[in-house]
């Protein structure tokens, strides 16, 4: 890859927190094809059907259950592995989730941040740590421009704030602990992502997912809002990019967006449009509005400008590419093909174009 030096992670001892999730199962799954030492810590996968099961990561990896609440184990855990890299990913990650449960979301998103900066703090062998975070941290003002990295931090519901709490923290530790050490700290903000293996509620693509296997239609609860979606790997491996570039030079910690180009900007109902069209057997959906509907953002994206500056950087994938994938390896697992392969497949694609 020409912004990625594949061969940086071979026997690297890198520390992924939140490794049992969407994100988390794809980014094991490349780390061990890149040769990397990988220790996972997470809760169990939150359903029985669920990525990290299908992946087989598993048997390549190193995986704790834990809970980044706990910062006694997590520092145990931390002092045994002494990693070269942590990325940071765990977190309650669902909007609608966040109202039904804030001071869950709260102890995991901010709390959960605290601990983890915490034992690094203590810890030597860190030299590059990364806290993903969300296109949602921003203060929303539903303009039509994209949000550049150093505009306002207050996201409106529980896990938008939460996460620009997160943040917050990271910026805090970073001054106050990390300045005069040789380890470097960043934040990446990351769109919406898309890809095979999300079984989550509440989301757009897994709602499609349900409904196809059911023939039913697709029920969209506000085809209007526009979001940045992009591939699930396009984040993945900017996250991976930003983690060697600052471990070699401290220089480039900070703080970037990571989003598509803006023609990939698109609506919710034109995002279902092209899954329909992918999926074929005359799959169609429904605007369905909710009369108690929760707030979100109608209307968002990212100004990448500075990633793509700083590292050369460039999103791989577009959204038509983005939702072929995604239905590729849908129906891979509803045929009941081979998971891995397919996951492999798809990430040697990606590093390849």
């Amino acid at each position: 890859m020409d912004y990625l030096n594949t061969s940086f992670y071979k026997d690297k001892k890198v520390f992924i927190t939140g490794h049992t999730g969407f994100k988390g199962s794809w980014l094991c799954k490349i780390l061990v094809n890149l040769g990397a030492e990988v220790t996972g810590y997470s809760l169990n996968p939150n359903s029985d059907i669920n990525l990290f099961s299908l992946s087989g990561v598993d048997n390549d990896i190193k995986s704790i259950i834990g809970d980044v609440r706990d910062i006694d184990y997590l520092r145990i855990i931390l002092n045994d592995v002494k990693p070269d890299i942590v990325l940071h990913l765990a977190a309650q990650p669902i909007v609608r989730d966040s109202y039904k449960n804030p001071v869950y979301t709260y102890e995991t998103n901010v709390m959960g941040t605290v601990n983890i900066l915490e034992c690094i703090r203590e810890l030597s062998s860190v030299k590059s740590f990364l806290n993903v975070t969300t296109d949602k941290v921003y203060l929303n003002k539903e303009w039509s421009w994209g949000y550049r990295e150093y505009e306002a931090l207050d996201g409106f519901d529980p896990y938008s704030n939460s996460k620009s709490c997160s943040e917050l923290v990271t910026h805090s530790y970073k001054n106050s602990f990390f300045s005069n050490r040789n380890i470097a700290i960043s934040t990446a903000r990351a769109g919406n992502v898309i890809g095979g293996g999300d079984f989550a509620n509440d989301r757009i693509i897994p709602d499609c997912v349900r409904a196809a296997i059911h023939n039913q239609s697709i029920v969209v609860r506000n085809p209007y809002s526009i979001r940045p979606y992009q591939h699930v790997l396009e984040p993945l491996f900017a996250y991976l990019m930003i983690a060697q570039k600052q471990y070699e030079d401290k220089t480039y910690e900070g703080w970037y967006n990571v989003g598509p180009d803006e023609s990939d900007c698109v609506t919710t109902g034109e995002l279902v449009d092209l899954f329909c069209k992918k999926w074929g057997k005359n799959l169609s959906w429904v605007n369905q509005h909710e009369k108690d509907l929760l707030h979100e953002a109608n209307f968002l994206k990212l100004d990448c400008s500075k990633i793509k500056t700083v590292f050369k950087w460039k999103p791989k994938w577009n959204i038509d590419e983005a939702v072929m994938m995604t239905v590729d390896w849908t129906k891979a697992w509803i045929d009941k093909k081979d998971i891995p392969s397919e996951m492999n497949r798809q990430i040697q694609l990606y590093m390849e174009g």
